[in-house]
């Protein structure tokens, strides 16, 4: 799967393929706009006044919009 970039698909696109990702258990690769980058499983996705957060396994919850990008991710291959 290619690195998907919320900038080019869009805000809603980008928060169907973190659902997506919930539903299969696999690992993800992401990639932070601060420049941080981790791989983790997205557990779920949440809305709470008005925000989205992605909630991960073992990071804390991300706020959908300081992820930059996103890619399925081999965990046998980090």
């Amino acid at each position: 799967m290619p690195v998907i970039c919320q900038d080019s698909v869009g805000r809603c696109s980008f928060i169907d393929v973190l659902e997506e990702a919930v539903l299969v258990h696999r690992p993800v690769a992401v990639a932070l706009r601060d420049g941080e980058r981790f791989i983790d499983v997205v557990t779920d996705v949440v809305t709470e006044n008005h925000e989205d957060y992605a909630v991960f396994r073992s990071h804390e919850r991300v706020p959908v919009t300081d992820i930059a990008a996103a890619t399925r991710c081999d965990p046998h291959h980090r």
